[in-house]
């Protein structure tokens, strides 16, 4: 099940869910010592990263990591650890510790491994899980048609991550599966554009969920779902 909210400007969107996001990891913090935050990249979520930067937290006791990545190094221009660490990744929130995917190994499948150590040390439950949807509805790196696609939507996998050859988009990715991003709290899909609300209209209508992998987020009742959309 998810919820829909709708924004008349993307400041005001932000603004909003840099407060949602902030009371989760704060609560987080208060029960557990520390809390977790998984983000996506792309252009999208630059302004709410620079929002959450400058917030007052203990940002020493905040772990980042990613939904998904390209696998590129952190000093390439589609590198979505490079986004965080240019918009995140200051001001007061430069105290938090960050989790990339990319790894020393030629391509995601052989740097699974090591990936999933590193996120083995993390608690189950993640605080809060930040989405977006592509226009053809991919989340994180679940693209439809990908040879990968039904392994990493198996809710009921082991898997903490997998690699993933993208059909169409360029650079191999790493994503975590769906049963380890349903494993928070709250998922907010973060959304920007009139192009997008189609899309997301016909997501959360009928069809296959491989179709429009984005359903499998939609269509779970295991973690709560907020949609927040601006045009």
């Amino acid at each position: 099940m998810s919820n829909m909210f709708q924004f008349d400007t993307r400041e005001s969107l932000e603004c909003r869910l840099t407060e949602e996001i902030v009371a989760l990891l704060k609560a987080g913090i208060e029960e557990r010592g520390r809390a977790t935050l998984v983000l996506s990249g792309g252009r999208t979520p630059a302004a709410l990263f620079q929002s959450l930067s400058v917030q007052e937290l203990d940002w020493s006791k905040v772990w980042i990591t990613l939904a998904d990545e390209r696998w590129v190094p952190d000093t390439h221009e589609d590198s979505n650890a490079l986004s965080v660490k240019t918009h995140l990744l200051q001001n007061r929130a430069a105290a938090a510790h960050f989790i990339p995917h990319f790894n020393d190994a030629e391509y995601p499948c052989s740097g699974q491994t090591k990936l999933e150590e590193v996120l083995s040390e993390l608690p189950k439950e993640f605080d809060a899980v930040i989405l977006g949807m592509g226009e053809d509805g991919h989340t994180a790196s679940f693209f439809p048609n990908a040879p990968e696609l039904t392994a990493a939507l198996n809710p009921y996998g082991f898997k903490a991550c997998m690699g993933v050859t993208p059909p169409v988009a360029p650079h191999l990715r790493m994503t975590l599966t769906l049963q380890r991003l349903l494993h928070a709290k709250r998922i907010f899909i973060h959304l920007c554009g009139d192009s997008k609300l189609p899309v997301l209209e016909q997501a959360m209508g009928e069809g296959d969920t491989e179709e429009m992998p984005v359903r499998a987020v939609l269509r779970q009742s295991k973690t709560p779902v907020d949609i927040y959309w601006a045009p």
